[in-house]
């Protein structure tokens, strides 16, 4: 049987599974008049020991709620199919197909060689110029598309810094670099919804759990995530710069980057067309809904049109891959549409599933009156400063993540939270979101996130480079994100107030 999984430590995790799950069933049964709420724990407790061990795929493990729910009566089996498949799941669908066409005519390439073109030769400005275009490309297309793309650009141009300088600052400026694109990956992500699965994990766990709660919209997220993702890229740039001691001393041929971005040749009619259809797409998911500024408010163009209720941001999405589904190349060699038809196999159909096993799992949460059991036990925590408590959540999701799922992890622990705030009446939000934010922010371990493992595939850093700028950046994030949620999220979402909808 051992010959099933990776390792001994998967096996041990497959086995620890199976006996907290019995454990739980026969030891755990706080209210024998709600047997789901005795079998929903169990369930949840089997799926965070897999999901954290990896003792199975993350995505085969999502599949267990589609079993065990219906087999214990928790929820029926349409109900629990239904979690699998929704408009978030077409948020992320829609978006990862315009990312697959900007890979495909090679778009990403030219917006990242021209951000770092325009950023100039010294070494403090090609690394403010690779991370830059690592951030920029992670807020639309996913972190680890971004983290191999960028990874030669960044090989080619250590190659001509090791022509040019000595050995030893050509090693620093080379960690710098590999670490400064392996962290702008994970915080460009945090910037928009569909920048990193958590996101759009909290969008959709809210409302299972809050089904009259207003919807997150494009916009509003960045309104609180853009000023946060900008405070914690400038605080890694300064604290890589500071510890590789990186300056605007050494300095880079001008037309070494240039001639690279020359070589791409002229814009092509495709890489037009991808790049209208991203722009467009950016501009109508950000102005869907009105979005207030503090000083101005700005009408949405869904309700200018009074269909607001009616079309979200996965409408956009899904119009906008059909788009480049329709349009024809001019390209000789590529007789087809912008999107191949076979684009569609490209999309992470594991992720999706792992999508639908979290939501199933907050559904169950809710349904069963688990959610509520969890809260009516941490009425003690009331006493606990909520600023304190962000802070705690913050730290603690921002290093567990170093060695867990981001997005398992934020399934898992965003209905718990949930409680928690019901329990302490606060805004739901002001406890999940920063969980969600602090969930991508794992910067200390090569497995912490793809990015991270990228990078260090190159054989160019040791973990110890990684741990000694990570550490500052983890403690960095989850004070930004803790003080930025609790007073700019309060004026963007109203986390001050305990909401109508959440009582």
């Amino acid at each position: 049987m051992r010959r099933l999984f990776i390792n001994n430590f998967s096996y041990l995790g497959f086995s620890s599974g199976i006996i907290a799950f019995i454990l739980m069933l026969i030891l755990f049964d706080p209210q024998p008049d709600k047997p789901a709420i005795k079998f929903t724990a169990a369930v949840a407790v089997l799926m965070a020991i897999w999901w954290m061990t990896e003792a199975l795929p993350l995505a085969v493990t999502a599949l267990v709620p589609l079993i065990l729910f219906p087999l214990t009566g928790v929820l029926p089996a349409s109900k629990v199919s239904d979690s699998y498949i929704n408009s978030v799941i077409f948020l992320f669908l829609g978006g990862f197909l315009i990312a697959i066409a900007m890979e495909r005519w090679k778009l990403h390439r030219r917006i990242a060689l021209k951000i770092i073109t325009i950023m100039g030769a010294s070494a403090s400005s090609i690394l403010l110029g690779f991370m830059l275009a690592s951030a920029f490309l992670s807020m639309w297309i996913s972190n680890t598309a971004t983290a191999v793309m960028m990874l030669p650009i960044a090989l080619a141009v250590i190659s001509k810094i090791e022509s040019d300088v000595s050995e030893e600052k050509a090693l620093k400026i080379s960690k710098a670099l590999l670490l400064g694109i392996a962290y702008s990956c994970s915080i460009g992500g945090i910037a928009t919804l569909v920048g990193t699965p958590p996101n759009l994990a909290l969008v959709r766990i809210t409302k299972i759990i809050f089904p009259d709660s207003p919807q997150i919209s494009f916009g509003s997220w960045m309104l609180l995530a853009v000023p946060i993702s900008v405070i914690i890229f400038l605080t890694a740039f300064f604290v890589i710069s500071f510890v590789f001691g990186v300056n605007k001393k050494i300095s880079l041929d001008k037309n070494y980057i240039r001639n690279e971005y020359t070589s791409l040749g002229k814009i092509s009619f495709e890489e037009k067309v991808v790049l209208s259809v991203f722009i467009l797409t950016v501009l109508l998911w950000i102005f869907r809904v009105e979005l207030n500024l503090g000083f101005m408010t700005i009408p949405g163009w869904a309700t200018l049109l009074n269909i607001s209720d009616l079309v979200d941001d996965s409408t956009i999405a899904v119009v906008a891959a059909l788009t480049l589904y329709i349009i024809p190349t001019k390209n000789k060699s590529e007789q087809s549409t912008i999107l191949a038809a076979n684009s569609i196999e490209q999309v992470p159909w594991s992720v999706i599933l792992l999508f639908g096993g979290g939501f199933a799992l907050a559904n169950a949460f809710s349904v069963s009156g688990l959610s509520d059991y969890i809260g009516s036990q941490l009425k003690g925590i009331t006493h606990i400063h909520i600023l304190i408590l962000v802070l705690i959540i913050s730290a603690s999701i921002n290093f567990l993540t170093e060695l867990t799922s981001n997005t398992a992890t934020t399934q898992m622990i965003l209905p718990v939270l949930a409680a928690v705030s019901l329990s302490m009446e606060v805004n739901p939000l002001l406890l999940m979101i920063p969980a969600t934010l602090s969930a991508s922010m794992a910067f200390m371990l090569p497995v912490g996130t793809p990015p991270n493992t990228i990078v260090f595939a190159s054989k160019r850093l040791r973990i110890i480079d990684m741990i000694k700028t990570g550490f500052i950046l983890n403690i960095s994030s989850t004070l930004i994100i803790t003080l930025l949620v609790y007073t700019l999220g309060n004026i963007i979402f109203g986390l001050g107030v305990f909401p109508h909808w959440a009582k």
